[in-house]
């Protein structure tokens, strides 16, 4: 059997504990990648300085907290969501972004630098977040998911444009995500997504930029 059919065929109460543990396992990095890492496949042209290095390393805590959050997301959508097929759905969203979870999490030990010190607090807000979204109907979870995929997909292009020419690992990384942030966007739509209201599309902005400065010190 399946894992995503046996996990549909689990209680409230099971799908709640087995949510609980996906949480403890994003929050320890203890995800591993279903595909290669795209880095494997780079090597920097020449040594990072060490402004090079710490601004890499503050691009891609910032890239691994929008990771910690996706998990957050899709698991809290999945976990509130009354349709199998939709639930099925955000569940492969969510496996995907776990690669980008692990790949993140590879580059920054790299990099000799850190997670973000508020991961827990990243993680219960958009947990939050995602089941009020999700509760608010198929439409509206699936608009919330383009709206936010697009945000992050905008984050990454300006992401290629400051990482240092020479870090080709970081920079294949977020050319891998960005695609697949893309085509999550494009997934949702095509399953029926609802347009969001621009004042709640402004406020995932607000909210995204106070976690993108904050993360990218702390």
């Amino acid at each position: 059997m399946e894992p995503s059919s046996k996990l549909r065929q689990l209680s409230s109460a099971d799908r709640l504990l087995s949510s609980f543990d996906h949480a403890l396992r994003t929050l320890s990095g203890s995800h591993s990648a279903g595909r290669p890492n795209p880095a494997g496949l780079a090597a920097e042209t020449q040594p990072l300085s060490e402004q090079e290095r710490q601004l890499s390393g503050a691009l891609m805590r910032v890239n691994h907290v929008g990771e910690v959050c996706a998990q957050a997301l899709y698991q809290s959508q999945a976990l509130v969501c009354r349709d199998e097929g939709l639930r099925t759905h955000f569940e492969h969203a969510a496996q995907e972004e776990a690669d980008h979870l692990a790949w993140t999490q590879q580059r920054l030990e790299q990099l000799n630098t850190h997670a973000s010190w508020l991961n827990p607090v990243w993680y219960g807000g958009a947990f939050a977040i995602g089941s009020l979204a999700g509760l608010a109907g198929n439409r509206l979870s699936l608009g919330f998911v383009v709206e936010t995929e697009t945000q992050v997909e905008q984050h990454l292009a300006s992401h290629l444009e400051r990482l240092p020419d020479a870090d080709l690992a970081s920079r294949a990384i977020v050319d891998q995500m960005k695609l697949d942030e893309l085509r999550h966007a494009q997934d949702a739509k095509a399953a029926g997504a609802a347009d969001l209201p621009a004042p709640i599309k402004g406020l995932m902005r607000l909210a995204a930029s106070v976690m993108t400065r904050t993360a990218h010190h702390i």
